[in-house]
């Protein structure tokens, strides 16, 4: 088994399940593998990952596509969930459980940053906003309640970066990754007044220098042992999920955008700029992109298909019965609306709120529970136009993930926003963004004509149009109110 298939395996390491997915040279699926992953959640907002359990994740996943193939893939290509604390020692080790984006314990940190103008100075040097999942306030909460654990740790990193050490032996972070919050995304390095601002410039030691565009690292012994494959096999590590799925789902011309449907919602507009308004929100990120000069102006909001989950447990129903739902309640959902921010970390895009909630308003005994969820797929599509409109979006629009197999939420979303929207027939993109990359760095570039060929479009209703446009202004508005009682 000397010579190789042929096929990358690109991974994604999402925050509740890990796949592989096997890609010939044009773009076809051979094979795929899912294992899902576990979030420890405990009081206080806090929401960590075993890195041990999800390095068994990948070596599941990677094992069983690789036992499909009829000889070792010619590379591996990694990405993942990104943000977050991965805080491992000089071997990639743990010192600690890993710190998951979703994670709300510096909640009151980052609204205390919000309020003394922190968060506007980290803006103004990055064009990053921050939120309680990300580095900066991880880092502040850990150097208060947690020392010890900073003093043993080598690197603080991210998912992908924190396996891709792990099986290669090396310490290398892809400057996606690295963006939020403390690089610059112009010149690609981390910028000394973000982490003096936080508080944490002496932590900069831990932080790793960005890797390239497209560098090539190599498996090692202990990588190849984990995943039976050879040693010195090439792996390519990030870009990480947002971009890879930009990358996976056809995004190329400036302008150009994507619609992340998952757990929450990722807003994403390709640009070549990164202009940084003074007087902005300051929110989301300018995400680096394997190509210099191209930047993802990136709103990944903490709203979507977990709000639709919880909606429709809250009914009695569950996602089989979404389609039926949807159905039964017209556009508008007979005048209930709500405010979609069920996260405990509240929001942190198209703006910052750690203490945004959730609410419904109009509802009477003549609503049935067809209406409440129609509502909450409403707001979460609002939430989404919100995020589209500030990110700049101008040409076409792709969607993937989970959300997307729904037909009549992805109707509401293109009712809302008025445009058609474009879902790849690929439903992992991420993993195949990776091996786009990772085609790419190993200088053998892929027809993306070809790899992006299959999709379905997904046309706005028009007689529903001018009821959406009033329910976006009015949703507008309400955020606005909201946002003067939470103090965001």
């Amino acid at each position: 088994m000397s010579e190789s298939s042929g096929a990358i395996i690109g991974v994604d390491i999402g925050t509740s399940v890990t796949k592989a997915v096997a890609f010939d040279r044009d773009g076809n699926r051979l094979h795929a593998a899912v294992r899902r992953s576990t979030l420890l959640r405990a009081p206080g907002g806090v929401v960590e990952q075993d890195l041990e359990e999800v390095l068994a994740g990948v070596a599941q996943v990677v094992t069983e596509v690789t036992a499909a193939l009829p000889a070792p893939p010619a590379a591996l290509a990694l990405t993942g969930q990104g943000d977050g604390l991965w805080l491992r020692d000089a071997q990639g080790r743990p010192v600690r459980r890993m710190i998951s984006w979703m994670d709300g314990r510096a909640a009151p940190l980052v609204s205390r940053w919000q309020r003394d103008g922190t968060v506007r100075e980290v803006f103004r040097h990055t064009g990053s906003g921050l939120f309680p999942g990300c580095h900066a306030p991880l880092l502040a909460w850990l150097s208060e309640h947690e020392p010890e654990t900073l003093e043993r740790a080598a690197v603080a990193g991210y998912c992908v970066d924190a396996v891709a050490q792990r099986l290669t032996g090396t310490v290398s972070v892809d400057a996606s990754d690295a963006t939020l919050p403390f690089l610059d995304p112009a010149t690609r390095t981390y910028s000394p007044a973000p982490l003096a601002a936080c508080g944490v410039a002496e932590l900069a030691r831990l932080l790793p220098e960005p890797a390239a565009p497209r560098a090539v690292l190599a498996l090692g012994r202990e990588g190849a042992a984990l995943l039976g494959l050879p040693t010195g096999l090439p792996v390519t590590s990030g870009p990480y999920d947002l971009p890879a799925c930009a990358i996976g789902s056809g995004v190329r011309e400036t302008g150009d955008g994507l619609l992340t449907v998952g757990t929450t919602l990722a807003c994403q507009v390709l640009t070549d700029r990164t202009d940084r308004e003074p007087d902005g929100e300051p929110a989301g990120m300018w995400l680096c992109t394997p190509e210099t000069g191209r930047w993802l102006r990136a709103l990944p909001a903490m709203v979507g298909t977990a709000g639709i989950d919880w909606a429709l447990g809250m009914v009695g129903a569950s996602t089989d019965d979404l389609e039926t739902l949807l159905d039964k309640s017209p556009a508008g959902a007979r005048g209930v609306v709500a405010l979609p921010f069920l996260s405990e970390a509240g929001e942190r895009a198209p703006f910052v709120a750690p203490e945004a909630r959730a609410s419904f308003e109009g509802m009477s005994l003549a609503h049935e529970r067809a209406d409440l969820v129609r509502a909450m797929c409403e707001a979460v599509g609002y939430a989404a136009r919100h995020c589209l409109e500030t990110a700049g979006l101008s040409r076409t629009l792709a969607a993937c993930g989970g959300g997307t197999r729904s037909e009549g939420w992805m109707r509401t979303f293109a009712g809302i926003l008025g445009r058609p929207v474009r879902v790849p027939a690929e439903t992992e993109v991420g993993a195949k963004g990776a091996a786009v990359v990772a085609r790419a760095a190993l200088g053998d570039p892929v027809d993306e004509e070809r790899w992006h060929a299959g999709y379905r479009l997904v046309e706005p209703d028009e007689a529903e149009r001018a009821g959406y446009e009033r329910g976006y202004a009015d949703y507008r508005e309400r955020v606005a109110a909201a946002r003067d009682r939470w103090g965001g």
